[in-house]
């Protein structure tokens, strides 16, 4: 996957300034796929210059002028090409696992602080994976299709909190015994 099917994703819902997109990218697909300011913008440029954007201009008092941004049929097209495609299995590029690896190297303290604090960030990010559910999908059976597909997206990110905190419990018991 690349940045130009993220954002694509996002404005396919609602065109929005690149700002706006920014916050709604946060508040989405930026839960698994990251992003900064000047990326998103870069990417704008270029989808708008490859016609899969187009934009609008708007006229604001003592701010600068603001575009919106909007998918394109060829935009439409693009991204449904690319989901039809099947996805490969990524291998996750994560530090800590590397660290675990060799954690022989330090003392055993090192790493439960290590997992530690890994522990409460998966936590943190639980919270408000389940918070976004509380909020947002109280009723499934009258979700909209397109709202069925986020919160299976959500349901992943749940079950990948509660899989990381398993697996952190378990690894802390082995290196407390």
């Amino acid at each position: 996957m690349a940045l130009v099917h993220a954002i694509l994703a996002v404005l396919v819902e609602e065109p929005c300034s690149g700002y706006d997109l920014r916050k709604r990218f946060e508040g989405s697909v930026g839960f698994f796929w990251k992003a900064s300011f000047q990326q998103i913008y870069r990417e704008l440029t270029k989808l708008e210059e490859q016609g899969l954007l187009s934009s609008q201009s708007i006229q604001q008092e003592s701010r600068p002028d603001k575009k919106i941004y909007s998918v394109t049929e060829a935009g439409r097209q693009y991204l449904s090409e690319w989901i039809a495609q099947p996805s490969e299995v990524n291998p996750p590029k994560d530090d800590l696992l590397v660290k675990l690896f060799a954690g022989y190297l330090v003392p055993q303290e090192t790493m439960l602080q290590e997992l530690e604090h890994h522990r409460q960030q998966h936590l943190k990010q639980l919270s408000i994976y389940q918070t976004i559910e509380k909020s947002y999908f109280q009723n499934l059976e009258s979700l909209p299709s397109e709202r069925k597909f986020q919160y299976l997206t959500l349901r992943r990110g749940i079950q990948y909190e509660t899989g990381w905190l398993e697996w952190c419990e378990e690894a802390m018991s082995l290196l407390r015994n």
